[in-house]
C-alpha cells in the first residue's frame, strides 16, 4: 500500500529526510520513532503531499504520487489524518465534525457512517455534543473517526497521544490498532513513545537524523538491533564492551561471558554488547558483585542501577516487594537470552555519544547473507 523508495526530502539546503526505503502491506500499521528533529513529521508531510520531494519516491498502492518531478496534489491521495492537537471545529458538533470530509456522500451516508463509527469508538449517542463538552480521550477519539469517515487508503498520525498522560495513551493506543484492524486502514503513526508505538505496531523503524536505521517488527528492534543507536534508543540498556577470545568466550566487565553469537566474532576483536535489565539477575551467591546507586519503581518490579567494582553501572529488575536500599552490595547473574554483539566499525554518530565506539551489528550467519 505504502512504498518509499531512497526518499529524500529538504528543506531549503538542509537535508531532512536522507535516503529512507519502507514497505507497508495492505492492513498494516507501521510506526516511526526516533528523538526530536530526526525527520518523523517532514517525512509523514512529504507522504501526505505537503512537502515535495528532493529524490526518490513515494507511492500509494503501487502508483507514484512524489517524485522530484511530480507531485499529485494532497486531497487527490485519498490520504487521512490525526493531528497532535485534534484539530476539530469547535462551532460543530460531534456528528458535523466526522463527516465533515465525507462531501461526496448523501445525508443518509453520513448518518449511517457517523453511527458506525461512534459506536466502533465506544460513544455512542454523542452525536450532538461539541468539542468542548468532550475529555481529552474523547476528543481523541472524534478525530480519529473524522479521519476513518471517507475510509482513506492510508492514515498517517502525527504523535497523536503526546497531548494525554501515560495511562490514556497506552489504552489508547490498544484501542486505536483494534479499530484500525477492524477498518482494514493501512496506517503510519509517528511517535517518540516506545510503548505506544510497541502497542500499535506490525512494523516500526527508528530514525536518526533524517536517515532510517532499522525497519523491522518491535520484537527485532528490541532483541535483534541492527545499529547501535537502535540497540540505545529502544529500551532500557548499556552499552559495555568486551573483547573475543580465541576460544569464543568474552571477556567482559561482568566476567567470562559464553553465547552462541560469539561463534562469529574473531578471537581478539574489540567488540560492544547490549545488556537489558532483564539480562542481570539478582543472586546473593554470585561472584559478580555491585552497589546499588538508584532505585526506580515501575509498579510490579524496581529497576535497579547497580554501579559494578569495575566503575560500570548496569541496570536490574526485582519484584517490587523485594525491595532493596541505595548503597547495598547486591550479587549479579548474567543470564542472556539474545546477545547482542556489535563489532567496531568506526562510523561514529556524530552528536550521538555512549559508552563504546560507533558499531555495527554481528549476525548469526543465517542472517549475515
Amino acid at each position: 500500500m505504502l512504498q518509499l523508495d531512497h526518499l529524500h526530502v529538504h528543506l531549503g539546503q538542509n537535508a531532512i529526510v536522507r535516503g529512507v526505503s519502507v514497505l507497508l502491506a495492505a492492513g498494516e500499521i507501521g510506526c516511526l520513532l526516533g528523538p526530536s528533529g530526526c525527520g518523523k513529521t517532514t517525512l509523514l508531510r512529504a507522504i501526505a503531499g505537503f512537502q515535495k520531494v528532493a529524490a526518490g519516491s513515494i507511492s500509494l498502492a503501487e502508483k507514484t504520487v512524489s517524485a522530484p518531478a511530480y507531485t499529485q496534489a494532497p486531497e487527490q491521495r485519498g490520504i487521512g489524518m490525526v493531528f497532535q492537537d485534534f484539530a476539530l471545529f469547535p462551532h460543530l458538533n460531534v456528528a458535523d465534525n466526522i463527516s465533515f470530509g465525507m462531501r461526496d456522500a448523501s445525508t443518509k451516508e453520513k448518518i449511517q457512517r457517523v453511527d458506525e463509527l461512534l459506536d466502533r469508538i465506544g460513544l455512542p449517542g454523542y452525536q450532538k455534543r461539541y468539542p468542548h463538552e468532550l475529555s481529552g480521550g474523547q476528543q481523541q477519539r472524534i478525530a480519529l473517526a473524522r479521519a476513518l469517515a471517507p475510509r482513506p487508503r492510508l492514515l498517517l498520525l502525527d504523535e497523536p497521544f503526546s497531548s494525554l498522560d501515560a495511562e490514556l495513551r497506552e489504552r489508547l493506543a490498544v484501542e486505536v490498532r483494534e479499530l484500525l484492524k477492524k477498518e482494514q486502514i493501512t496506517a503510519l503513526l509517528v511517535t517518540h513513545d516506545q510503548q505506544e508505538a510497541f502497542a500499535m505496531a506490525d512494523k516500526a523503524g527508528v530514525m536518526y537524523q533524517g536517515e532510517l536505521l532499522q525497519w523491522d517488527t518491535p520484537y527485532q528492534l528490541y532483541h535483534q538491533p541492527r545499529h547501535q543507536m537502535v540497540a540505545d534508543f529502544i529500551g532500557h540498556g548499556v552499552l559495555l564492551q568486551g573483547t573475543v577470545n580465541s576460544t569464543g568466550s568474552m571477556a567482559s566487565p561482568l566476567g567470562m561471558l559464553e553465547h552462541p553469537s560469539l561463534a562469529n566474532v574473531e578471537g581478539g576483536t574489540p567488540v560492544s554488547f547490549l545488556v537489558r535489565p532483564d539480562d542481570l539477575v539478582p543472586d546473593p551467591e554470585s561472584r559478580l558483585r555491585g552497589t546499588i546507586k538508584a532505585r526506580g519503581f515501575r509498579g510490579a518490579h524496581n529497576l535497579y542501577s547497580v554501579e559494578l567494582v569495575s566503575g560500570v553501572e548496569v541496570l536490574t529488575l526485582s519484584a517490587s516487594h523485594e525491595q532493596l536500599e541505595v548503597g547495598t552490595e547486591i550479587g549479579l547473574r548474567p543470564d542472556f537470552d539474545h546477545l547482542v554483539v556489535f563489532a567496531a566499525d568506526h562510523c561514529e554518530l556524530p552528536g550521538f555519544h555512549s559508552q563504546a565506539p560507533a558499531f555495527r551489528p554481528i549476525l548469526p550467519k543465517a542472517q549475515t547473507a
